[in-house]
């Protein structure tokens, strides 16, 4: 007969999960890695929350975007990821009903940063291949909106998939102290990843034909060109670097989701809480810690920024219009 110490709760004999074992060494420098990388991931989109929010020079279009994915992001590190480490080594005591409520947190924040890497493909987009009207088309207000809507809609279908356990809480979990939630797999597959990936390939695709036009124009008329010529030729090439870099971003986003969106493929429903699921769901949340790096990467004026606020020079009066560009 299994001993009452083995359970998660004693008092209930026959419908108690068994107490996970203890992690294996091995196992342990797994949680301290992932622990590690929890912090990381929170501390590092936090300085780029302040860095966007503080100085008036980051206050444009592409910034207000790259804002959202960060607050995404730091809630990923903040709660996501240490729950997820205390959910695959601990017993789950919250109830059948704060576990439906938890799985809204990921799947909002998921459903945001695909939404804001559909926004940022938007961006570049219309940037690239309508630079005219880009400066009226793409204004601070209209991204405004285009980002408060895409949290809205988040927030809408992640109820709406997560209703049918919103409505009957511990329906899939097999007993007390698991907390488990069974998702339709080819709906959120559909949603949360084919519409968006279709429409960020089919939009950089003709960013990048766009691009290479553009750049053999430059270099055809490299030769002799007047300074209003020459200025335009400056910001184009400054488009395509953008452009470039968050091509790059979109690349590492594709890469750390495919994984798990996959397994959807391949399965249908997704047991959301097994071991399988939870090893695939940090390599995809991995993606939040990875996106401020490849800022402090190719961004200056993120590397000049975080400076100005690790030495606290952000306190001083009028550091708001501190030059960072």
């Amino acid at each position: 007969m299994m001993e009452e110490a083995e359970l998660c709760f004693p008092q209930l004999l026959n419908t108690s999960c068994r107490r996970p074992q203890p992690p294996h060494s091995e196992a342990l420098l797994v949680y301290i890695l992932l622990f590690f990388i929890s912090v990381l991931t929170a501390a590092l989109n936090l300085l780029l929350i302040i860095s966007i929010s503080h100085f008036r020079q980051l206050h444009s279009p592409t910034n207000l975007i790259l804002l959202s994915l960060a607050v995404s992001d730091f809630f990923v590190g903040l709660l996501v990821i240490p729950v997820e480490i205390l959910m695959t080594g601990t017993c789950w005591v919250l109830g059948d009903l704060m576990c439906a409520l938890y799985f809204l947190l990921p799947y909002t924040l998921i459903s945001a940063s695909v939404g804001s890497m559909v926004l940022i493909s938007i961006d570049r987009y219309v940037a690239i291949c309508d630079p005219l009207r880009y400066p009226t088309r793409v204004t601070v207000r209209v991204v405004t909106a285009a980002v408060c809507l895409c949290w809205l809609c988040s927030v809408v279908y992640s109820v709406a998939i997560m209703y049918d356990h919103l409505k009957q809480p511990g329906r899939y979990n097999p007993c007390h102290g698991e907390c488990v939630v069974n998702v339709a797999g080819d709906v959120d597959l559909a949603v949360a990843f084919v519409i968006p990936i279709a429409i960020i390939t089919v939009l950089y695709m003709k960013v990048f034909a766009v691009a290479v036009s553009q750049a053999r124009a430059m270099r055809s008329h490299t030769a002799a060109i007047t300074v209003g010529y020459s200025m335009t030729l400056m910001v184009r090439r400054s488009e395509l670097k953008a452009a470039r870099t968050l091509g790059v971003l979109v690349a590492v986003f594709l890469i750390c989701y495919s994984p798990y969106y996959c397994l959807s493929m391949s399965g249908g429903n997704i047991l959301v809480g097994s071991s399988t699921e939870a090893f695939i769901s940090f390599v995809m949340y991995f993606n939040s810690c990875l996106n401020p790096l490849l800022y402090a990467l190719f961004y200056p004026w993120f590397r000049k920024a975080v400076r100005l606020i690790v030495t606290l020079q952000i306190l001083q009066p009028g550091s708001c219009e501190a030059n960072v560009l």
